[in-house]
């Protein structure tokens, strides 16, 4: 039977998804399946301006990419759309043979990528909306972010049934991952993570409640680093101070491929639902995700066993707000021994036999907890 994609036959492909970090974590094992079908394809990554790196890291799936300037109805940056016709004629310049919207379920994104003036489209589509001709699929609201982008290449014609994350590292990465160990006297064998920002305000578990789950994991032995961007160093600074017992303050000081190195060697990530949870995913490094608000059907790893989601389901989730202005319960109702118990679970889950007794026998040990609150 001839697909959609015999039939078009690419050698210019552009694919809009002018978003996050985790949200392009999560469209790259289609972006691998697309690759393998058509290896001679030029290959155009259409995104944030923050993405450029992003696309560079992948350049065996990502040949080029082009800077969105932005639009109203696309949040992600200002909505100025002065840059847009400037935009629009050099994406019609480009002359795409197919343009992708992996973008999001349809609306505003198709008729941009419908303004590229591609021989042919692909995309996703809403139910009330009639869609640009070509491969177009109604929205898979049910399944998980990268399964979802893996069913429209399935549509087209491509096998796309590996979901599996990935965030290949260079030698960069580890240098930058080595001088983070030797400044800070990092222990990777009993290192735990712990990130408490997201993009978000309604995302983020208390710091305080961050704070309390790290004493604990360090009064049993596991060392602590407390990671962020450089713009969140007041969320983490507000973390170590909430602390009794020490760690180390890595936020501001690690780029983004650093840091995945760095999830790459540690035993245990704490985070919130961000790109970070996509990171450890994709690192294969064992995570207890705290998931405020978002959808866990549609974030949540897809491997249960190595990363552990803890979620309350109030009536007014899933949320786009950006303040809760309900009192935060989704986030609140997850309690600190709930997410102390999920990360014992998952260290001694990890292949550290001793260590794991050890901490065991710590853990037993009568101590004072002094004014440490646990929320």
């Amino acid at each position: 039977m001839t697909t959609f994609i015999d039939t078009v036959a690419p050698r210019r492909i552009a694919i809009f998804r002018a978003l996050q970090l985790g949200d392009l974590l999560c469209c790259i094992p289609a972006l691998r399946a697309l690759r393998a079908a058509l290896p001679a394809a030029h290959v155009t990554l259409i995104g944030l301006p923050w993405a450029r790196a992003f696309a560079a890291r992948y350049a065996t799936l990502i040949d080029a990419f082009e800077v969105f300037p932005g639009a109203r109805g696309f949040p992600e940056q200002p909505e100025d759309e002065s840059g847009l016709p400037a935009f629009i004629d050099a994406m019609r310049a480009r002359r795409f043979d197919l343009a992708i919207q992996l973008h999001g379920s349809g609306g505003i994104a198709n008729g941009l990528v419908a303004r590229f003036g591609a021989r042919a489209l692909a995309g996703f589509s809403q139910p009330d909306e009639t869609p640009p001709e070509g491969c177009f699929i109604a929205w898979p609201d049910d399944l998980p972010e990268p399964e979802r982008y893996n069913a429209l290449l399935t549509a087209m014609g491509i096998d796309a049934r590996d979901a599996a994350l990935s965030f290949p590292l260079t030698g960069a990465d580890l240098d930058d991952y080595a001088r983070l160990v030797a400044r800070h006297g990092l222990h990777p064998e009993r290192l735990v993570l712990v990130h408490p920002g997201a993009q978000l305000p309604s995302r983020r578990w208390p710091a305080e409640r961050f704070a309390a789950v790290a004493d604990e994991l360090a009064l049993e032995g596991w060392q602590i680093a407390v990671t962020g961007t450089a713009g969140e160093i007041e969320l983490t600074a507000g973390v170590i101070g909430e602390m009794t017992q020490p760690a180390r303050h890595l936020a501001g000081e690690t780029s983004l491929g650093g840091l995945a190195a760095l999830v790459s060697h540690a035993r245990l990530v704490v985070c919130n639902d961000t790109g970070l949870s996509h990171v450890a995913a994709a690192m294969h490094t064992r995570s207890v995700v705290v998931a405020s608000g978002s959808d866990t059907r549609r974030w949540a790893p897809l491997d249960h066993d190595r990363h552990r989601v803890l979620a309350d389901w109030p009536a007014c989730r899933p949320c786009m707000f950006r303040d809760c202005p309900y009192g935060h319960p989704c986030a609140l109702n997850v309690g600190v021994a709930h997410v102390i118990d999920a990360a014992r679970a998952q260290l001694e889950r990890a292949a550290m036999p001793a260590f794991t007794a050890l901490s065991r026998a710590r853990r037993d040990e009568p101590r004072s907890h002094g004014g440490n609150p646990r929320c």
